[in-house]
């Protein structure tokens, strides 16, 4: 149906004369009464009389207003919403975290809500590769990854992350970690949950020339944390995660090349979403 010829409608039926709603919809007389005319033949009924006291809604044409008026009023929420979408105020984000992010996302997500209660927002934990594949595919609007990334997408650096030994907080730290590590039983997180993660590890055991042993696995960080605190063994983990590690458990970061990297936000798409979530992220990363 054409809003227009709508809104036509309306305007007649509220000021119930021809020629002042042709001057309200700065129309002329004969284009206005056209128009009603086309809405009559769309609708296959008389929609007005008119006589020496203006024009009167006709049985049908007070049967069909309610139905225009809300119609009308559906189209201007409609434009009103998509103003508000355009704007960032409305819409939904996607968004992924690692590891190292555990911490930083969900504040960077509680500051954001506060600041645009709108927006809907998802958060789900992956590893980085995933959230790269899903950004470059575009059913994820930011995600929070180890840099560098994939051509394809745009970063934002907020952090530097550094590995860290992960002991009972009552036992000693060794000077010299790389002998100390060399052939100990550690409890790590399973490889395929956290690849990057695992992989930042490999490089700095390389580096100090040490090949631990695997203790136990564990699918989740806070597992390896609460296994090291209870005294299974010691762990290597992000720094970063002493924010949601036990009192009982003592971080001491870990020296070398490997040993720290960059963690930013990334996205494929600009928006004035993810411009604003991004801001938020930066203020978060920066406290």
């Amino acid at each position: 149906m054409d809003l227009r010829l709508l809104r036509t409608f309306v305007t007649v039926a509220r000021l119930r004369n021809f020629g002042a709603a042709a001057d309200e919809l700065a129309t002329s007389q004969p284009a206005l009464t056209k128009q009603i005319q086309v809405l009559e033949r769309r609708v296959g009924s008389v929609l007005f009389t008119r006589g020496r006291h203006g024009a009167r809604l006709t049985p049908a044409g007070e049967l069909l207003l309610p139905d225009a008026l809300e119609l009308l009023e559906r189209s201007e929420a409609f434009d009103r919403r998509a103003v508000q979408v355009a704007a960032g105020d409305e819409g939904s984000l996607a968004i992924g975290f690692g590891l190292s992010a555990i911490d930083l996302a969900p504040r960077a997500v509680a500051l954001f809500r506060s600041r645009w209660p709108g927006v809907s927002i998802s958060l789900d934990d992956m590893s980085s590769a995933v959230q790269c594949e899903r950004l470059l595919a575009g059913s994820l609007q930011i995600g929070f990854v180890r840099l560098p990334v994939p051509a394809g997408l745009e970063r934002l650096r907020l952090r530097r992350d550094r590995l860290a030994l992960a002991v009972p907080a009552g036992q000693d730290v060794p000077r010299d970690v790389g002998r100390w590590l060399d052939d100990r039983p550690l409890v790590r997180l399973t490889p395929s949950r956290g690849p990057g993660l695992t992989a930042q590890i490999n490089g700095l055991y390389a580096e100090l020339g040490c090949h631990p042993q695997v203790l136990q696995e564990a699918a989740d960080l806070q597992t390896v944390l609460a296994l090291t605190a209870a005294g299974a063994g010691p762990s290597v983990v992000p720094q970063s995660a002493e924010r949601i590690a036990p009192p009982e458990l003592r971080l001491t970061p870990l020296s070398g090349r490997a040993a720290s990297w960059w963690i930013g936000a990334a996205w494929s798409t600009r928006t004035p979403l993810t411009e604003r979530f991004l801001k938020a992220a930066a203020e978060v990363a920066r406290a």
